[in-house]
């Protein structure tokens, strides 16, 4: 498995429209994107503007098939408009479950 792990910030009141946002996702693109496994978003305690992203796939081929595509691209600019600054991505191989 293979996914990405990212650490943002909403935008003052938007973080209503970033969970909206990850259910559109959920619900509309998941099914359609091949290698999908999960994703949660986390919303941190000592900050409810803070949030964490986790995205599960089935390997690196096919993450990087969703980064690369059209589809993703148009997601992530609405995405990048509730948010405050670049996201913090950290990519890797997923070892195991906990």
């Amino acid at each position: 498995m293979y996914g990405t792990v990212a650490r943002f910030h909403a935008k003052p009141g938007r973080a209503g429209d970033l969970a909206a946002l990850m259910d559109e996702w959920d619900r509309d693109f998941k099914p359609l994107v091949r290698g999908a496994m999960a994703g949660y978003v986390y919303r941190l305690d000592k900050d409810p503007d803070e949030m964490i992203m986790t995205a599960v796939f089935q390997d690196k081929e096919t993450y990087l098939a969703n980064a690369a595509s059209p589809a993703q691209d148009k997601w992530f600019q609405r995405f990048r408009e509730l948010i405050d600054g670049d996201p913090e991505w950290n990519d890797g191989e997923i070892l195991g479950s906990v």
